[in-house]
């Protein structure tokens, strides 16, 4: 039977505050407050090496915070394991899927979870239930015995958030899911996203996209070298702040001015130098150029974003 949240929980479905991971005498992830409530998506944003894969280990379960604090649903907590966070409702789909490509699409669906009549798997039971899931969640598919590795990226991505879904995901966590897809096979996954929102789920988006991010988040966690630049809601930063803060402003300014300098006498140069100066003045227009008042992050502390 499927799950999914309530949306009038007093307290957010997940919330870190001022949240770090150590490893010994590594700091992997320092001070980050982020929530997220039923029908709410929170975008988490960074390159590489920004600490994404930490937080993501942090609300999975698989490992534990060190510094600040874990909620679910008001509760402190402190995981001892994906399998603990997964009975608390939250469920991670990571960018290898964790499925089959040689299984058809029902036996992936339900991969670990298997129905049975007596000793015997109810194969007609799942066959029916994974077709109909898959339905709710807006899933056409002609049939759900052809092999999973069929599909295309974005039809794999969404049987994944419809299995977390039936299986009574409350929050959703989706690591990097329109990383390795095309334009259209994204949009398919944002389109999914939004499904999940609607029918009441926290969803945590991981991305390195604000053109992703943007039209489906309603909160923003920027992370850059395991620390966060800022959080905001959907009404506190526009477009073109989340791209120039993502794109770092002033390091392509300075990467600008070497390319033009080293450029003067190559043609080449000078031309990716001209682009990346389009791209700095872009990136003003969009917003950068106009400070305004700075948003305040959950703990009650303001937080400027970094000037380009």
């Amino acid at each position: 039977m499927t799950t999914t949240a309530d949306t009038k929980t007093a307290a957010p479905l997940v919330r870190l505050t001022d949240a770090g991971k150590n490893y010994g005498n590594i700091i992997a992830l320092q001070g980050v407050t982020l929530e997220v409530g039923g029908s709410e998506v929170t975008c988490v944003l960074g390159d590489n090496g920004a600490g994404k894969s930490t937080l993501i280990k942090i609300i999975a379960g698989l490992h534990q915070h060190t510094h600040g604090t874990y909620e679910v649903e008001g509760e402190d907590v402190r995981f001892g394991s994906p399998r603990e966070a997964l009975d608390r409702g939250i469920a991670t789909v990571y960018q290898d899927l964790a499925v089959v490509p040689l299984m058809p699409v029902w036996r992936n669906f339900f991969l670990g979870n298997e129905l049975r009549k007596g000793l015997a798997m109810d194969i007609a039971g799942m066959r029916t239930t994974a077709k109909q899931e898959l339905l709710d969640m807006g899933i056409d598919l002609r049939d759900v015995d052809q092999p999973i590795g069929t599909l295309s990226g974005g039809e794999r991505q969404c049987v994944a958030i419809a299995r977390a879904v039936h299986f009574g995901a409350k929050v959703l966590i989706l690591d990097e899911p329109t990383a390795a897809l095309g334009v259209k096979q994204s949009g398919v996954v944002l389109r999914y996203i939004i499904q999940a929102k609607e029918r009441g789920l926290g969803v945590i988006f991981i991305t390195h996209n604000p053109h992703h991010a943007y039209p489906v988040g309603d909160r923003f966690l920027i992370l850059k070298r395991g620390r966060s630049l800022g959080y905001w809601t959907k009404s506190e930063i526009t477009m073109g702040e989340l791209t120039g803060l993502m794109a770092g402003g002033s390091e392509l300014e300075e990467l600008t001015h070497e390319l033009e300098a080293a450029g003067g006498e190559d043609s080449e140069l000078r031309q990716v130098a001209q682009a990346f100066e389009q791209e700095v003045a872009e990136l003003h227009v969009g917003g950068l150029g106009e400070q305004r008042t700075p948003p305040s992050d959950n703990t009650g502390s303001r937080q400027d974003p970094p000037q380009p």
